[in-house]
């Protein structure tokens, strides 16, 4: 029996690694922690909500008391820190809320996992604190080569590779980190964090770093389910700047089956990426949602090219992102089982077979709903 805590359970993310633990780890107690801000919603787990092995807790990270109640209400031998402000727009308006929540709430889990394994006779052994972290505190990569330089810039160059003009072409588990925005700079200060614990008290620790996720249950202030929801009801597609932005894209069950197999088979105190290989220019995977969403509604192609609105840029939008993955398959033998193509149309079907999640997230009623259920609690 482990009693294992899932912080953020009830968001994007974590509602698909609480769900993958619950149904594969029957002797497994999973213990759902979530302060269902706006981004999280317990409707993502309905399916489970009845399991026996499973008890959702709501709470603050930043908490440090409620941290220390609930580790040691429930025994808690393992964590998985998915807990965050993640989205970049906000963290730009208001950077206060992403230090509180990411980094002091980070180290309030931290402190309090330290106490209560520290007070057990077995200490750290079989204990374990996974922290997910992002592949936006490396900062940024070059998108093209420098003038003077003939070779060819592709992002399907073989991972890894460097060229002296230009330096990495891909992030890998030594890239200096280098974050550029509120966010990026609060989960990097939180990774830092992690590691500290590692290396001052011998807290056995692990971090991740993850490409872009997308799939279903996500919040539709990303840009995936904002822009099927934005086609189906005839609205804008804004697009910053031109559209060139790169990124590497991850099936969100991917992601979680990543999460099992380093949570289990993970060095203490290692780093892992987590990436698709998979690289898109931002205007690029517009077409393909655009082109995807029309033919399942049954439009004429084309028909929504027109919603392209192209807007100003975001503030320090970095150019492009990409995961070096090859040592998390090399060592644990994972690798992603789904092309984007396929990815995004199992995405986009499930959006549109299941509007009801869709329209009580983009009406707030969900939010209300928990403001009243959880009033003076």
């Amino acid at each position: 029996m482990r009693n294992i805590l899932i912080t953020g359970g009830a968001g994007f993310i974590g509602s698909h690694v609480v769900r993958l633990f619950v149904n594969k780890y029957p002797d497994y107690h999973i213990v759902n922690l979530d302060k269902l801000t706006y981004a999280g919603n317990l409707a993502n787990l309905k399916d489970i909500e009845t399991r026996p092995n499973y008890t959702f807790v709501r709470a603050d990270i930043a908490d440090l008391d409620e941290m220390r109640r609930v580790i040691r209400e429930y025994e808690i031998d393992g964590i998985i820190h998915l807990a965050a402000e993640s989205h970049v727009d906000r963290s730009i308006k208001d950077p206060f809320t992403f230090a509180r929540t990411n980094v002091m709430g980070t180290l309030a889990l931290l402190q309090a996992a330290k106490e209560y394994w520290e007070s057990l006779p077995e200490r750290y052994e079989g204990k374990r604190f996974y922290h997910i972290s992002t592949d936006e505190v490396y900062g940024a990569l070059e998108l093209t080569h420098p003038e003077g330089v003939d070779a060819p810039f592709s992002t399907k160059a073989s991972s890894g590779q460097k060229h002296e003009a230009y330096g990495e072409l891909f992030f890998t588990e030594e890239t200096k980190y280098n974050p550029h925005s509120p966010y990026s700079a609060s989960k990097a200060s939180s990774d830092h964090f992690v590691r500290a614990y590692h290396d001052t008290y011998g807290m056995p620790t692990i971090v991740t770093n993850c490409s872009n996720n997308y799939g279903p249950y996500q919040f539709p202030e990303k840009l995936i389910p904002l822009f099927i929801n934005n086609i189906r009801h005839r609205k804008p597609l804004p697009v910053y700047g031109k559209g060139e932005n790169v990124r590497d894209w991850l099936y969100v069950e991917d992601h979680a089956r990543a999460i099992d197999t380093i949570f289990h088979e993970g060095r203490v105190a290692d780093t892992y990426n987590i990436g698709g290989f998979n690289e898109w220019k931002n205007i690029d995977i517009i077409r393909v949602i655009i082109r995807t969403v029309d033919r399942l509604l049954g439009n004429p192609e084309g028909y929504s090219d027109e919603l392209i609105t192209f807007v100003t840029d975001r503030l320090g939008h970095d150019m492009r992102y990409a995961i070096d993955s090859r040592k998390l398959q090399r060592e644990l033998g994972w690798e992603p089982s789904l092309q984007f193509e396929e990815g995004i149309e199992k995405t986009v079907r499930w959006y549109l077979d299941n509007q009801e999640w869709m329209d009580n997230i983009t009406s707030g009623d969900y939010e209300r709903y928990y403001e009243e259920m959880y009033k003076g609690r």
